[in-house]
């Protein structure tokens, strides 16, 4: 056993009691902080801001399981560009010009906002997930080659949730003791509480896709 185990689970032993819970409010700011780093009309910047926001969410997330990040595997986790690391300066400028473009063009200029806000609840709520019941290693330490496991999933749950027939865990439908409405009630009930109910159902997906690519990942 090397220093490193030992004093990784020495720590483990003497870890404080973690606060798991992450709570809708505090990463629905987190992911409003994401979207206005989106929205911010320079480039460079908004990646460097994301950086700052998103590898605060991992360092929250990851504290509140009583665990610690390196400091490479907290810039795995909080990259924008993913695994393989920031874009160049072309990249940056290109991004740069789409987004001026997509601004003048109504609510198109609203696309990168809630892209990163997107991305921002993913890491904190898959990380989670990850944390609260995917994770196997036993050091309260978790490396840069674990955070790039954990990144990877993440981005291939995404593409695996819309191209895949994946099914995540069902919404049990609230149904009255008496349904006394009208049919034109019922009608337009169905379609508010229906779209009310597609937040959910996109989360349970992704959920359930990021399970699978996590088990095929450690088979």
């Amino acid at each position: 056993m090397t220093d490193k185990d030992q004093d990784d689970m020495t720590r483990s032993v003497h870890a404080p009691l973690a606060r798991r819970d992450l709570g809708p409010g505090r990463l629905g700011t987190y992911s409003a902080f994401g979207a206005a780093a989106g929205a911010v009309p320079l480039p460079w910047l908004p990646d460097a801001v994301a950086r700052r926001i998103r590898g605060a969410l991992a360092h929250d997330v990851a504290a509140r399981h009583g665990l610690s990040l390196t400091p490479a595997a907290r810039k795995v986790l909080a990259e924008p560009s993913g695994v393989e690391g920031p874009r160049g300066f072309t990249g940056h400028a290109l991004q740069f010009i789409a987004g001026k473009v997509l601004s003048r063009v109504g609510p198109l200029g609203m696309l990168a906002p809630l892209r990163n806000a997107a991305q921002t609840f993913v890491l904190g709520h898959l990380f989670h997930r990850y944390l609260s019941g995917g994770r196997d290693e036993r050091s309260v330490r978790i490396d840069v080659e674990e955070a790039r496991r954990v990144r990877r999933a993440m981005d291939q749950a995404i593409l695996h949730a819309i191209t895949t027939d994946v099914h995540g865990a069902a919404d049990d439908a609230a149904r009255p003791a008496e349904d006394l409405r009208d049919q034109a009630t019922v009608l337009t009930d169905g379609l508010i509480i229906g779209a009310a109910s597609l937040p959910g159902w996109v989360v349970r997906r992704l959920e359930a896709s990021f399970d699978e690519v996590l088990t095929r990942t450690k088979g």
